[in-house]
């Protein structure tokens, strides 16, 4: 029985990174298999920057099964990076599964295990088709980025481009806890922001408190 430890990402803190939680749990079921452990982080997949990731492959045994829903939520990463995290996994032996790899199903399989010649044929095949579908995950994020780019520069010849909206109700809750003399990290640990937010937030308030006072 391989060891199963499944990665689920989201790149914003606005999308729900355990979405494919129930479709993971379907998939090991249906084999007989159990996942032992999630880790869910809201991260881009075009930074290795990705503390869950790597606390999982801190985790692993050689043989465990790193297992995603589709190779993007492991990897948009450029080439060079890339080739850095198949370096890491490779260095610790994890099999990597993915729901939109089929022939990497073959992981699970008690034959494929037992099979050193199998096992090794089907390892070969999948590193080439999770190399083509991490350049293709790299190709659509940066299409994708490219066609922002372009909306937000038509938009802004026009007049018409107003930036991203604030998350009002998010920024109030981040508001009242830095009244209430709460940390940053334990601010940031509650509502997922990041630092530049806080003193975003922290500047407005401070600038509140002496227009108040004044």
């Amino acid at each position: 029985m391989p060891f199963i430890r499944a990665y689920l990402r989201a790149s914003t803190q606005e999308q729900d990174a355990s979405r494919a939680r129930s479709d993971l749990i379907r998939f090991a079921e249906e084999r007989d298999q159990k996942i032992a452990s999630f880790y869910i982080e809201n991260e881009s997949g075009a930074t290795l920057k990705r503390p869950e990731l790597f606390r999982l492959l801190s985790d692993c045994q050689p043989g465990d099964v790193l297992l995603i829903e589709q190779v993007d939520r492991l990897s948009r990463l450029n080439a060079a990076d890339w080739e850095r995290l198949r370096a890491e996994i490779a260095s610790r032996s994890v099999r990597i599964v993915a729901l939109d790899l089929p022939t990497s199903w073959t992981m699970l399989s008690p034959a494929t295990a037992s099979d050193q010649f199998t096992g090794r044929m089907f390892e070969a095949i999948n590193n080439m088709l999770l190399d083509m579908l991490a350049a293709i995950a790299r190709k659509d994020y940066e299409d994708r980025r490219r066609r922002q780019a372009q909306g937000i520069a038509r938009a802004k010849a026009e007049g018409a481009y107003k930036g991203r909206p604030e998350n009002t109700e998010r920024n109030t809750a981040i508001l009242a806890m830095l009244k209430a003399g709460q940390s940053w990290s334990s601010i940031q640990k509650a509502t997922g922001c990041g630092k530049a937010t806080l003193a975003r937030l922290r500047a407005r308030m401070t600038g509140e408190e002496k227009t108040t006072a004044a």
